[in-house]
């Protein structure tokens, strides 16, 4: 069963391989010649059986009125005797009928009255038929004869026999099949020439949108296929078209976005190097100075006799020390804050709004949470450095009073909205003019999550709609 089944499957493929490599039009003459082929010999084989049974039914029917008439005929030139009278009868029967080959007389012993064949005498062979049956199928060298026979007057004067041949009955259908055969030919040439030119209509636009798509495969992705008719050809055409321009779109759209990317990984080299800068300038100026003076000051402590002053200056050393505590806290936050990996986003959104009112005391934020769930520390961060980008836009440009953040789950998503009362934007010709390093960055971040970002503004304020997976 193994072996059988892999040489289907070896027959299959070897097919397979053979239809494919044939050419359309190729393919379509073979189905509109093998349709025609099958179909004119179907018809013609349909045909032949039917009129070989038709015209079978219709000799048995004559050769059965012939031999009765004949039987009813002969009673008289046998009671009278008269043989040269049942002669002529039987030459007048086989003359009268194309397909009757012999006729001849029997008297009730079996013995030969009369016959018409003439000088080449009686053929024996015919008394040994069975005389019990009304017709008699044989072969001969000239092909089948039917054999009928009729009692005459009851059997009692004798039986008549008739021969009729299918000679002519197969001429007939023999005539018929070839001119249908020739029929079929030309019924076929005219498919194979209509196959050709429906062949021609069919590739003309394939074999164009080919070379279109060549030009595109190289890179041409200026060149459209030629719209031959509104057919399906033609809507393919179009749908070809129509995918070329959006793939020039997406390219241009990705050269923007490589291009934006680029200013942005610049910026961020520069925001990084310039935040270095800065942690190293506070590490020196306020941590450094801070430590160098708990040195000094740890270094007087134990000089210091008097157990007052000791109290005092330890005293100042424990605010130092707090000083320098709160600046490596705000630090660490401007890094990253902790609470957002100890307590999740809300709590670090809300912390970071109270921070951010404390900066920009003259915008008042509202904040809307609803967590159901903790979300992943990718998605977590993602939309912590979203909502700081945005807020902090919204303070630096919008020249509004009021920023209000949003942020829910719902449907396996977390939604977040930044909304303010500024001015508004023209996102697009911002968009467009390469400097919105911002919303590239929050753009790249959530679709790094399979998220999405989108922008609307006005006169009356902008609002930010942000989008990622739970």
């Amino acid at each position: 069963m193994t072996a059988a089944s892999n040489r289907f499957e070896s027959y299959s493929a070897a097919a397979r391989e053979l239809l494919g490599a044939a050419s359309i039009r190729t393919k379509i003459l073979g189905i509109v010649l093998a349709l025609t082929i099958v179909l004119g010999l179907g018809i013609t084989w349909q045909v032949r059986t039917v009129m070989h049974a038709v015209l079978l039914d219709e000799l048995d029917s004559r050769g059965t009125s012939v031999v009765s008439d004949l039987a009813a005929r002969s009673v008289d030139p046998i009671l009278l005797n008269d043989t040269f009278a049942l002669h002529q009868l039987l030459v007048e029967t086989v003359g009268n009928h194309p397909d009757i080959v012999y006729a001849f007389v029997v008297d009730p012993d079996g013995r030969v009255i009369a016959h018409s064949f003439g000088d080449e005498g009686f053929p024996t062979g015919l008394l040994s038929l069975p005389a019990t049956d009304d017709r008699v199928v044989y072969d001969t060298t000239d092909g089948r004869m039917h054999d009928f026979s009729a009692a005459i007057f009851d059997a009692q004067a004798g039986t008549a026999h008739v021969g009729m041949s299918e000679t002519r009955l197969h001429n007939v259908i023999d005539g018929v099949t070839g001119q249908m055969l020739l029929t079929t030919l030309v019924v076929a040439l005219f498919g194979v020439g209509a196959a050709i030119f429906l062949t021609w209509i069919l590739t003309r636009p394939i074999l164009d949108l080919v070379g279109t798509t060549n030009q595109v495969g190289s890179g041409d992705l200026g060149a459209r296929a030629k719209l031959w008719a509104k057919d399906e050809i033609g809507v393919l055409a179009e749908a070809f078209n129509t995918m070329v321009a959006d793939l020039e779109a997406s390219q241009a759209t990705i050269a923007e976005k490589e291009a934006a990317r680029t200013r942005l990984l610049e910026q961020l080299i520069t925001a990084q190097e310039e935040e270095r800068k800065r942690i190293a300038r506070e590490l020196h100026d306020g941590v450094g100075q801070a430590l160098n003076s708990l040195s000094l000051g740890i270094s007087a402590l134990g000089q210091v006799e008097d157990r007052s002053q000791a109290q005092e200056l330890a005293s100042e050393l424990r605010e130092v020390t707090a000083e320098t505590l709160q600046t490596v806290r705000q630090l660490s936050r401007g890094l990253r804050p902790s609470i957002l990996d100890d307590l999740g986003l809300a709590e670090a959104l809300r912390h970071y709004a109270a921070e951010f009112q404390s900066l920009y005391p003259e915008f008042r934020v509202d904040t809307h949470l609803d967590f159901t769930t903790r979300l992943s520390p990718a998605a977590e961060t993602t939309l912590y450095r979203i909502v700081q980008e945005g807020m902090t836009n919204a303070a630096r440009h919008s020249g509004g009073s009021t920023i209000s953040v949003v942020v829910a789950q719902r449907d396996g998503w977390t939604q977040a909205i930044i909304e303010d009362d500024g001015n508004g934007f023209d996102f697009e010709a911002v968009r467009k003019s390469g400097q919105s390093v911002g919303i590239h960055g929050m753009t790249e971040r959530a679709e790094l999550l399979g998220g999405k970002v989108r922008f609307e503004s006005s006169g009356q304020g902008s609002t930010i709609f942000i989008e990622v997976p739970t």
